[in-house]
């Protein structure tokens, strides 16, 4: 009887070409280990359900924004006004800017061009302090006071109908402040609180020892715009009265417009509410202050002791790039991949990918004279060390190999849409224009800005990220729990720690080299 010879089916089908067939009378062997593993078959997955709405519409990418230029025009009385006319809604937003800020601070008295600014509203022209802030509520309008480093401004936002009486009220604030003693003792009070609250902030602390590390504290940058606590001391009202003789002159004051006002309208306005505000006869205006470049060296690390805070900053701070550079633009641009929205590569790095952070990023501070550039985060104290070491790689990285092919689209695309934002609203335009005309930039820079930064090519985008957001040498800050954090970071080869309080002023230096 005939014995039937089984051999088993394989899955590969060259190993039966390669072998033929096995003869009856012999059992074939039993296969290897490998032979005898299946391989998986691929199963495609169903197709989706058509979608009831339909395909989704393809968006082709949105075109260039080019904003408009101002008119640009020169009062009577010697003040410049830019004048952007919108007339679709019944609302006029105003901005006087005179380009004097915390750089044109006296030595040791931080903070005066502020406070100087603090003081324009607190009682004007025949109203007290009380008086002047019922009459502009009353109109619906509102008006704000404030300085930066190069610049001092007072803002007025309000409806069409009630702009004559309004502006009334902001030219007795921009010229004829009362700088009563009595306001001066309540406000001063209240800046000396705020300064001594500041020092429980870690972010506010960050930002004050970044400025003072970065630039040096006898540089006209290298103070905090709000004044120390120390230089609050100094001011008096008869130093503010000066400072605010010398600044605030129509010869160097621009007026910036927008809304629904004509030139005529804007030029009846001057004249007749700021006609007798005059340059002080026979002497010269004081030209706007350019700061020199700080040139180092910096510490390596600087840590200020915060012993109960839950969380740590970490920064980044060197050198940026004035704002009237022509590369200003472009290297805006490329910064937007690396810290300047939530989808950019230090948000996404140490807050989706770690979780060390509930936001990280990166901004350009501009100056009229040489800007900042700051790479920071609030993190976890526990993982400060490696939330620092993931930052200082990102930045490094980025400096070194450029943007990714879809960062380059994906920073033209945000900013033509920060463009169309900034120009959409009326108090957002004055106070951009205000903030140009500050900085000596001209009436059409937001034109040829927003060409220059849309067509500029990854390799351009690469070379200026190299160029301006390298972090050689770059200070770190860290404001956190000195006992918790130091370790970490010694580990982390920071051995040479320099210790500064909350205003910057230096605790403990490093220790010296033998």
């Amino acid at each position: 009887m005939s014995r039937t010879c089984r051999r088993p089916l394989l899955s590969i089908a060259g190993l039966a070409a390669a072998f033929g067939l096995v003869a009856c009378a012999h059992e074939a062997p039993p296969p290897r280990v490998a032979e005898r593993v299946t391989l998986p078959v691929e199963v495609a997955p169903p197709p989706p359900p058509p979608d009831p709405l339909g395909p989704m519409p393809v968006s082709s990418a949105a075109p260039l924004y080019v904003p408009p230029k101002p008119e640009v025009f020169t009062a009577k009385n010697g003040l410049t006004v830019w004048l952007l006319e919108r007339h679709t809604l019944p609302y006029v937003a105003l901005t006087l800017t005179v380009p004097s800020g915390s750089s044109s601070d006296p030595k040791g008295e931080g903070g005066l061009a502020m406070i100087t600014a603090d003081m324009l509203d607190e009682g004007a022209g025949t109203r007290g302090a009380i008086e002047l802030s019922r009459a502009i509520d009353a109109l619906g309008a509102s008006l704000e006071t404030n300085a930066n480093s190069d610049e001092s401004r007072v803002s007025l936002n309000v409806l069409k109908k009630n702009l004559a009486p309004a502006f009334g009220l902001f030219a007795d604030v921009v010229a004829r402040p009362r700088f009563d003693a009595v306001e001066w003792k309540r406000v001063h009070d209240i800046v000396v609180n705020e300064l001594t609250e500041r020092q429980s902030e870690p972010d506010e602390v960050a930002n004050v020892v970044a400025r003072t590390v970065l630039y040096g504290p006898d540089h006209p940058y290298g103070h905090p715009v709000e004044g120390t606590l120390a230089s609050a001391q100094k001011w008096s009202l008869a130093e503010i009265r000066r400072f605010y003789a010398e600044a605030w002159r129509p010869d160097r004051a621009v007026l910036v417009a927008v809304g629904d006002v004509s030139r005529d309208e804007i030029t009846s306005l001057v004249e007749g509410s700021l006609g007798s505000w005059h340059a002080p006869a026979k002497v010269a205006a004081p030209l706007p202050i350019a700061p020199a470049a700080p040139t180092g060296p910096w510490p390596k690390l600087v840590l200020v002791d915060r012993p109960d805070a839950p969380q740590a900053v970490i920064a980044l701070v060197r050198p940026g790039i004035a704002a009237g550079h022509p590369d200003a633009p472009v290297v805006q641009r490329a910064n937007s991949a690396l810290g300047g929205s939530f989808t950019s590569r230090l948000n996404q790095d140490l807050r989706e990918e770690h979780g060390y952070s509930y936001g990280a990023g990166s901004r350009l501070g501009w100056n009229r004279g040489v800007g900042s550039f700051v790479a920071s985060s609030s993190v976890v104290t526990e993982k400060a060390a490696d939330a620092l070491k993931l930052l200082l790689g990102d930045v490094d990285g980025f400096a070194r190999n450029g943007l990714t092919d879809a960062e380059v689209e994906k920073t033209r695309s945000q900013a033509r849409a920060d463009l169309v934002e900034t120009f959409e609203g009326v108090d957002k335009v004055a106070a951009q224009l205000a903030f140009d005309a500050s900085l000596g930039l001209g009436p059409d820079f937001e034109r040829v800005s927003a060409g220059r930064k849309d067509l500029a090519p990854k390799a351009e985008l690469d070379a200026l990220a190299r160029a301006h957001l390298d972090p050689t040498g770059a200070p770190v800050i860290v404001v956190g729990p000195r006992a918790k954090l130091e370790p970490a970071l010694q580990a982390l080869g920071y051995r040479d720690i320099e210790v500064r309080d909350a205003e910057g002023a230096l605790v403990k230096a490093p220790a010296a080299k033998k």
